[in-house]
């Protein structure tokens, strides 16, 4: 089988915003020997719905590291959220934006990662709240996806039945963390190259390394 990486991710998750521009670049560089095989970890899945209240602390305390080690900015409309949870109406859940990028996957599969990250640019940097079905028309618009055909999709139980596959196949890879990515050399043998963020540096030279290995 041809090589591929395995980018396990949510689109919730602030260090995978963070490492968006790293896998960016791996897309670049990997475009005709890797292709990238997004999949939605599933972060936040609460029981019943739970406001962001819960996870606004965290964010606040961790988001300046984020911005530090990464170089992304968080928006301060979704800052907003976070520093006035007692206000806020979100309550976040991991399934709708994994149930978009399935769909997304039927049409233009080559571009998941382009659609992962702009996800994660609606979200952390706009503000949008990605369990609101609004906030994915305008890359609706970007990508030429039909809306009615999208939005019909989006509850269309097959596409939620994608969605938890994803979950059960990060939770098979051991994915206990975002992000994480690995490459895949043979049926049988995946490669973990980072559980976490790391630069893109860090990140080629192991690709490199168990490319190298494999071929000799």
């Amino acid at each position: 089988m041809q090589p591929i990486l395995i980018y396990c991710y949510d689109a919730w998750c602030g260090w995978c915003y963070g490492f968006s521009s790293v896998m960016q670049q791996l897309q670049k560089k990997y475009a005709e020997r890797l292709p990238i095989e997004v999949l939605s970890g599933g972060m936040i899945l609460p029981e019943k719905p739970s406001p962001v209240k819960i996870m606004a602390p965290f964010v606040l305390e961790h988001y300046p590291n984020v911005e530090a080690v990464t170089g992304v900015r968080f928006g301060e409309d979704f800052l907003w959220h976070m520093r006035n949870a007692d206000h806020s109406d979100w309550f976040p859940s991991s399934e709708k934006s994994a149930i978009a990028l399935a769909i997304f996957k039927t049409y233009l599969p080559e571009r998941q990662l382009d659609f992962a990250s702009d996800l994660q640019y609606a979200l952390f940097a706009e503000g949008r709240d990605l369990t609101d079905d609004e906030a994915y028309r305008h890359l609706l618009l970007k990508y030429g996806i039909d809306e009615n055909a999208f939005y019909n999709q989006l509850r269309e139980p097959s596409f939620l039945d994608k969605a938890k596959q994803e979950f059960e196949l990060c939770r098979k890879l051991q994915a206990t963390g975002f992000p994480q990515l690995m490459l895949q050399v043979s049926e049988h043998k995946i490669f973990l190259i980072t559980r976490g963020y790391a630069d893109y540096a860090s990140v080629e030279l192991k690709i490199q390394h168990i490319l190298a290995t494999i071929l000799n």
